[in-house]
This record gives structure tokens, sequence and C-alpha cells, in this order.
């Protein structure tokens, strides 16, 4: 509720702001028709009229996406910067008028909320405000009023507000044809990352199978065959005894390969799901693992694969590295008219201080970004570290 609150203050506060900054960039406009105006006769100074214009534009233009991004919640407006004088001059052309209608609204719906608080005052302190006297039709009046001139202001404000979105947008931000490059070099990126991530994978597999289980063979094979020797010799207890140990040997074999398998795919994704997968991680930690699995379908495969290696990283990297007590996993659906997201977030109550850039979470960052997803790490010197990622599941 308070953060929903913050939200809708922020907004009045920036649509405040909005009619302000219109009316200066209605001076501004106006004064660059003057400038401007003259070089139609004279082209030559057209580019020192632009020059000495340029600065101010540009800078109305900045505090306006300033404030889209602070106060209406914007989070592309931050992110337009190759737009000319132009461009900059178009939206503000076409912006002011609709922070002036922004400012009218809510300077109407102010005096709405003032005129009834007014009323209100007055009645219960046995006043008659205007010679109106709260008799129950009165009242009923005053109240259907409020409600509808309440429902219109609310409505108002947010169609001004993305109505505001929309126009910074149109004229700051990039072109179809900048957007679809900056789309294939996002894609030649993520296909070099996943081209990374594939060989650092390959990489951890033969390594794991020859630090792990090939030592373990050849020590298998150095019992087994002592153990024949013991034989021969006739020494039949020590040759049960090294029997034995094979025997064990051979089963942490099975154990370091069955470990190999899950870490490359666990087929508990297949059989029983992305909760149960996450729920063995869970039980082979050394540090206590609260999972919360709030994500009501099950996602494609290729995001459940995704979602279970972010996890179970993510917690080899705690247990390495953080000296963490509590390791908490949250996994929510979330998105909108924009398709379903699933979000995950790992936070713990280590050190804190990881590096976003180190190998480990460099390779989950490379897995998310296959899938076109987001992937986001904050971590404080002190703790705590919290791990989040968003996955696309349509």
């Amino acid at each position: 509720m308070r953060a929903k609150l913050t939200v809708v203050v922020r907004a009045l506060v920036g649509l405040a702001i909005g009619a302000v900054t219109a009316v200066v960039a209605a001076c501004c406009l106006a004064v660059a028709g003057l400038v401007l105006a003259p070089t139609l006769a004279f082209p030559s100074r057209r580019a020192t009229a632009q020059r000495l214009l340029a600065t101010g534009i540009r800078r109305l233009t900045r505090l306006e996406q300033r404030r889209l991004a602070r106060y209406l919640g914007d989070p592309q407006a931050g992110g337009y910067q190759d737009f000319g004088l132009d461009r900059a001059l178009a939206y503000l052309g076409v912006r002011w008028p609709v922070g002036l209608l922004g400012g009218a609204v809510l300077v109407l719906f102010v005096l709405g909320a003032g005129t009834i608080a007014e009323f209100g005052w007055e009645w219960t302190h046995g006043r008659t405000p205007d010679g109106i006297e709260p008799r129950p039709l009165i009242l009923a009046y005053f109240l259907i009023v409020a409600l509808i001139l309440a429902f219109l202001g609310v409505q108002g404000l947010i169609g001004v507000v993305g109505l505001e979105r929309r126009i910074a947008r149109r004229f700051l931000g990039p072109s179809p044809e900048d957007a679809l490059r900056r789309r294939i070099d996002e894609l030649s990126a993520s296909r070099a990352e996943i081209v990374q991530a594939v060989d650092a994978e390959r990489r951890r597999i033969e390594r794991d199978l020859h630090d792990g289980v090939q030592q373990r063979l050849v020590a298998l094979g150095m019992l087994l065959g002592r153990a024949r020797r013991s034989s021969a010799a006739g020494d039949p207890v020590k040759a049960d005894d090294l029997l034995t140990q094979a025997h064990e040997e051979s089963r942490l074999i099975l154990d370091d390969l069955r470990e190999v398998a899950w870490r490359v795919y666990p087929t508990a994704l297949d059989n029983l799901g992305l909760p149960d997968a996450l729920a063995r991680v869970a039980e082979r930690s050394a540090v206590p693992v609260t999972v919360h699995y709030g994500f009501d379908a099950r996602p494609p495969a290729t995001v459940e694969a995704a979602a279970y290696f972010v996890v179970s990283e993510a917690v080899a990297n705690t247990l390495k590295h953080a000296r963490a007590t509590a390791i908490s996993i949250d996994i929510r659906r979330t998105g909108g008219r924009t398709g379903a997201v699933m979000t995950i977030q790992i936070r713990d109550d280590g050190v804190g201080g990881a590096d976003p850039q180190g190998s480990g979470l460099t390779g989950l960052a490379r897995r998310v970004a296959a899938l076109d997803g987001q992937f986001q790490v904050h971590s404080q010197p002190g703790g705590p570290t919290v791990v989040t990622a968003e996955l696309p599941c349509e």
C-alpha cells in the first residue's frame, strides 16, 4: 500500500513539474521561432542560430527525460540519447500542450477535492456554506458528483501520464531502423555469449570427469589388481579386504557419475518438474535453503532448465564464497499484457561483495540472456547478496 501511494504521489509531483516545464518549453519555442525566423531569408546564418539554441533545447529535453524516469515511472526515458536538435524541438512542440493539460487536470482535481473538504468541514461544524444545508438529498447529490469527478480526474491524470510516455518514445526513442539495428547487435552478442557458455560448460564437465570419475576409476583398477595378486599369493583375507574397498570405490564412482549427470541436466525436470528439482538442490545444500515457488503453471522446458541452473549455480557460489547461514529462493510469476515472466530471486545473508563480472555470475548472465531475459546482482560489502533473473515464458 505504501509503495502504491508513493507511486501516486510521484506521478502528481511529476505532472506538477511538467506543467511548469511546459510553460518554459512554450517560451523557449517562441524564442527559438524568433531566432530561426530571420534565417529563412539568410540560410547562411541558420547553422549559427541552431548552435545557439541547441544547448538550451537539449538541456530542457534532458530535464524532461529525468522527470519522466523519476516521477512518471518510465524506465526507458533515461536511455533516449541519440536525438538531434530537430527531434528535440519536435518533442517540446508536441509536449508542452500535454504538460499544460496535465496541469489543468491536476488543478481541477485539487480544486474539486478542496471544495468537497471545505463543504464537509463547514457542515460538520454546524455551518451552511453558501446557504446550502446538509439535507439527505443534498448529501447524496454531493457524494455522487464527488465520485464522478474523482473518477474523471483520476482517469484524466492516468491518461496524461500515458500520453507523456508515448510522446517521449515517439520523438526521443530510437527509430524502427535503430531499434532493429540494436536488436541485431544484442542477438549477435547473445549468440557469442552462448557459444562461450557452452564451451565453458563442456570444459567444466571434462574437468569433473577427469578430476573425479577418472581418478576413482584408476583407484578402482589398482584395488582390483592388488586383490587379484593377493588371491594368487594365497592371502584370501587381504584379497577380501581389497575387494571390499573396491566395492566402496565403485559406489563412489556411481555417485560421482550421478552428480555429473545431474549437473548436465537433472532428470527430475522431465519427470517431476522444477519444484522437485529445486527441492533436491535445497536438500543437497550445506546451508538451510527455503524455497517459495509461486509460478502457477509449468513453464516451457527451456525456461525450466535455465531457472534450475540459475538457482543451482547461485546456491553453489553462495556456499563457496559467501559464508552465509541462510539462503532463500523466491520464484513467482510477473508480467501482464507483455506476457508471463518467471522472476527468480536468490537471497543470502553472507558477507556480500560478489563480483557480477566473475566467471560464475557471468555464466549465469549469459544463460539468462540466451532466453532474452534480464539478470541483476546486488551485493554490497557486508551483504546481503540478491541475485535476480527474469525469464520470459511466452
